[in-house]
């Protein structure tokens, strides 16, 4: 078998004919994409991307030309049919999304769907992900969390999830765009001000920051500055939080 790079104690598997990998990318930090990830993205037949160019550039940074095909929100269920077909004819495809881990908010859950339902093989190549980053580094307790991804936009149906995620136990981790994450602060500052706080922006990349603190607290260093950046924002549980009163149910 082939050795890998500059590491003859690696030795590679050869692709399996017919299998969808699920291939993590660096979230930041360029450095953070696995041997592995190199060897399927070098050797795979088509890499199905969310945004084609955003990948195509970090392809060459990799010094690699594949033929792509588009997966995102809009195409997902259409382009099932044509991932299921490519991968009964034998080919091998690896599945990427902009950053990170896909499925995890990001595309790719209707693909995997409808590559399962055929009896075909899924297989992941795990690496880089926001969530067990930011989780790992927060200081809050790690034995049970929840992902919850981003919350709903309309103010209804927000504030109902915001309050039934509020009453789970363990550690929350969320995701939030600049534009709202002011507002989840804000209405974490209502609903729970006493909670432990961890803010982590712009994970992996030059100008990561992490805050640690109440919603109050945090919101005090955006007093006079705009967010910018990708954020992930995780709650302390009730019993990180010894002035707030636990509920004695979940809705």
């Amino acid at each position: 078998m082939d050795q890998i790079g500059p590491y003859p104690e690696f030795s590679t598997v050869p692709l399996i004919s017919g299998t969808l990998y699920l291939v993590s990318t660096p979230i930041g930090n360029m450095e953070d994409i696995t041997l592995r990830a190199i060897r399927v993205l070098k050797d795979c037949d088509i890499v199905a991307a969310e945004d084609t160019r955003h990948t195509g550039v970090f392809l060459k940074r990799l010094g690699l030309v594949k033929k792509q095909v588009s997966i995102h929100k809009f195409n997902e269920a259409k382009r099932s049919s044509e991932i299921v077909s490519r991968l009964k004819q034998g080919e091998v495809i690896a599945l990427v999304s902009d950053a990170g881990t896909p499925v995890i908010s990001d595309p790719g859950q209707r693909i995997v769907e409808a590559v399962l339902k055929s009896d075909l093989r899924v297989e992941s190549v795990p690496g880089p992900c926001a969530v067990i980053a930011a989780l790992s580094i927060s200081g809050l307790s790690a034995d049970e969390f929840h992902f919850c991804g981003f919350l709903p936009v309309k103010s209804g149906k927000r504030a109902s999830r915001l309050s039934y995620l509020l009453k789970l136990s363990g550690t929350l981790v969320l995701y939030e765009s600049p534009y709202r994450i002011l507002k989840l602060l804000n209405e974490l500052l209502e609903s729970v001000p006493n909670r432990k706080l961890v803010l982590a922006r712009e994970l992996t990349k030059k100008f990561e920051e992490i805050h640690r603190g109440t919603a109050e607290e945090i919101l005090c260093l955006y007093a006079n500055k705009k967010p910018k950046g990708e954020f992930v924002l995780l709650v302390g549980s009730v019993s990180e939080s010894p002035s707030e009163k636990p509920s004695d149910d979940v809705d």
